[in-house]
């Protein structure tokens, strides 16, 4: 008697786990069924053309391949050049920066200004608040826009910025970053899709639910209003400073709105151990953003939105994926292991509701900005990796994978055998991450070539940072050093 109320609890504690992988397909179907209601929820109501004076602060170390072209860029802007201003915070650059810069000064006398930072190397937020403060000696600027040295700004994006400070409840605007490296590969057309799903998707539907989770790190724009509201400068103690802005500006009572219709080309990493310090460091930041706002989680407030149960789901969803996803497998195999009616049935109904919120957000989010995912259709396809849709179709048709496809060349597999084959289908998720780790791993060596790109075909894009997340868990645990590591721009993005 005992022994069987044991055995049922246990039941229910691994499906307890395996419902934890469910959460994060529950959240994100969720937040992209709001993104069809911002046609009708959004803030363009409010907005009217509204030209206020911009101070643009670029933050530059060693950026002589991009600063010159980004720099002619923004002097071509569709923008009363007597109503705009560039401040290139030269970060004491050991390569041709200052010079260039200094070139650009003399070009457009009063537009673009040289500030020189003889000690470097403390980090994007040191170096933005060494032009900030110099911007604020004066009243001139009533907008700040914060920006890298080499994204590059469609000429109607700014415009299509400020139009949202016709509401003085708006704090802070941020654009659209669309990867536009000239010389695509593999991994920066992954990146590229995953910015469509991230951005005039999903913050689609956060400016429907009213709380927006990061303004981008290369397209923010503030009052000046707000710019003091939040303490006149960038936060330095986090490696997530443009998440902790857009977190305080809302618990300030603002808004912060993404314009989706404001484009702008910025160069990703083309290279999965590029790619892996950067997500890295932008994973410890959001690690360092959640202990931080932890009094904010799951707390409505009548002054801001973060901490309503939706926008929790989503920002924990995401953060903790990794962890669900390791969890629902060790429950599936518990399942499987005490011979549970359950387990099969769990395993279809978990697959399937997987598959279906892929195509769907696929779908959906690739309807945002089908340009970006037309030139990546092969990664739009791929996206999730071929063994997890080798996994999707077993879900979707039993026996496929154990019965169909042996038989077509012969073969049955022995009762032994289709046990090991439904452990390894069961448990695929976490060793996805190991895959996607031996990815980096042989990268620089010269079977890496074929390899790697290969191996993230295979396991998926979305496995690889989920790989990088739990690289961050363990950095964390080992109280690592967080330090900003820049991701290295050679000047692949052409206007």
């Amino acid at each position: 008697m005992i022994a069987d109320i044991l055995l049922v609890a246990l039941e229910y504690f691994l499906l307890l786990l395996v419902a934890t992988g469910a959460i994060p397909v529950a959240s994100q179907a969720y937040s992209f069924l709001a993104i069809p209601l911002h046609a009708f929820i959004n803030h363009y109501k409010k907005a009217a053309p509204t030209l206020p004076r911009v101070a643009i602060v670029i933050p530059a170390w060693n950026e002589a391949a991009v600063i010159g072209s980004s720099i002619d860029r923004l002097m071509a802007l569709d923008y009363p050049r007597n109503r705009l201003r560039v401040f290139v915070v030269d970060d004491a650059s050991t390569d041709e920066t200052p010079q260039i810069v200094e070139r650009k000064e003399q070009e457009y006398p009063g537009s673009v200004v040289h500030l020189r930072r003889e000690k470097g190397g403390q980090g994007k937020a040191h170096t933005l608040n060494h032009g900030i403060a110099i911007v604020l000696q004066d009243d001139w600027m009533e907008a700040l826009l914060v920006m890298d040295a080499d994204v590059k700004y469609q000429s109607d994006s700014l415009r299509r910025m400020t139009r949202h400070f016709a509401d003085p409840e708006v704090g802070a605007v941020s654009a659209y970053i669309r990867e536009g490296s000239a010389d695509k590969n593999y991994l920066t057309r992954f990146i590229g899709v995953e910015y469509v799903l991230s951005q005039p998707a999903s913050r689609r539907a956060q400016n429907v639910l009213g709380a927006q989770a990061c303004l981008a790190g290369g397209a923010q724009l503030h009052t000046r209003e707000n710019l003091l509201a939040i303490g006149g400068r960038i936060d330095t103690t986090s490696l997530a400073e443009d998440t902790v802005t857009t977190f305080e500006t809302q618990l300030h009572g603002r808004k912060v709105v993404f314009e989706p219709l404001a484009i702008v080309l910025a160069e990703e990493p083309d290279s999965i151990r590029a790619l892996w310090k950067q997500r890295l460091r932008w994973a410890r930041g959001n690690v360092s953003v959640t202990s931080r706002y932890r009094k904010v989680w799951f707390r409505p407030s009548p002054v801001h939105k973060l901490g309503t149960i939706s926008f929790g789901l989503i920002w924990f969803s995401l953060w903790l994926l990794p962890v669900g996803m390791v969890l629902s497998s060790i429950g599936l195999l518990g399942l499987l292991l005490l011979d549970s009616e359950m387990a099969a049935l769990i395993f279809r109904a978990l697959w399937i509701s997987a598959a279906c919120t892929y195509v769907f957000i696929l779908a959906l989010g690739s309807q945002t900005d089908p340009r970006a995912s037309g030139t990546g259709w092969r990664e739009v396809l791929t996206f999730p990796g071929v063994i997890n849709m080798v996994v999707m179709l077993t879900a979707f048709f039993p026996g496929l994978v154990e019965v169909d496809i042996p038989a077509l060349f012969g073969l049955r597999l022995t009762e032994h055998g289709l046990f090991i084959l439904t452990v390894c289908i069961y448990v695929w998720i976490p060793f996805s991450m190991v895959g996607a780790w031996f990815a980096k791993l042989v990268e620089p060596t010269w079977i890496g070539r074929f390899l790697s790109p290969l191996l993230i075909y295979l396991v998926g894009y979305g496995s690889l940072l989920c790989a990088i997340t739990v690289d961050s868990y363990i950095k964390e645990l080992r109280h690592a050093e967080a330090k900003w590591d820049k991701t290295e721009k050679t000047g692949r993005v052409l206007a």
